[in-house]
């Protein structure tokens, strides 16, 4: 999957951090996704070692910078609170909630009917203010 992610460079973009060598995050964007909300963060990520040392902070900043004129949202699953409190913290806006579509297409892959929210910020530009905070 993220092989194809990456060679398809049309209306995207991904952005990695590394340490030592390492991946140990990434955040890839799809622009233009919503024609409301704008660019989708369809995925952030942060290996758990390193959580909480400024890395998604950081990773969502970058990939703001890179929106063009629009808004960036993403969701996030109803029971992770702590990625909720993250969104929150960062200025993100709790929007509306929906089923998750099955991965692949593929009921048999969802237990039971998990929920998500859309979080949401209309300014892109609040999030790479984070980006001169981190670098204080």
């Amino acid at each position: 999957m993220w092989a194809k992610r990456l060679a398809a460079r049309d209306g995207t973009w991904t952005t990695v951090a590394e340490y030592d060598g390492q991946l140990i995050g990434l955040a890839h964007v799809v622009y233009d996704a919503d024609p409301k909300f704008g660019a989708l963060v369809d995925n952030l990520h942060v290996r758990a070692p390193r959580k909480r040392q400024g890395i998604g902070t950081r990773l969502l900043a970058l990939t703001a910078e890179t929106v063009p004129d629009t808004g960036i949202y993403l969701w996030v699953l109803e029971q992770n609170t702590a990625a909720q409190g993250f969104y929150e913290a960062r200025g993100g806006i709790q929007g509306d909630r929906k089923e998750v579509p099955p991965p692949g297409g593929e009921p048999r892959r969802l237990n039971g009917r998990p929920a998500c929210f859309r979080y949401y910020w209309p300014d892109p530009a609040t999030l790479t203010d984070s980006i001169s905070a981190y670098d204080a």
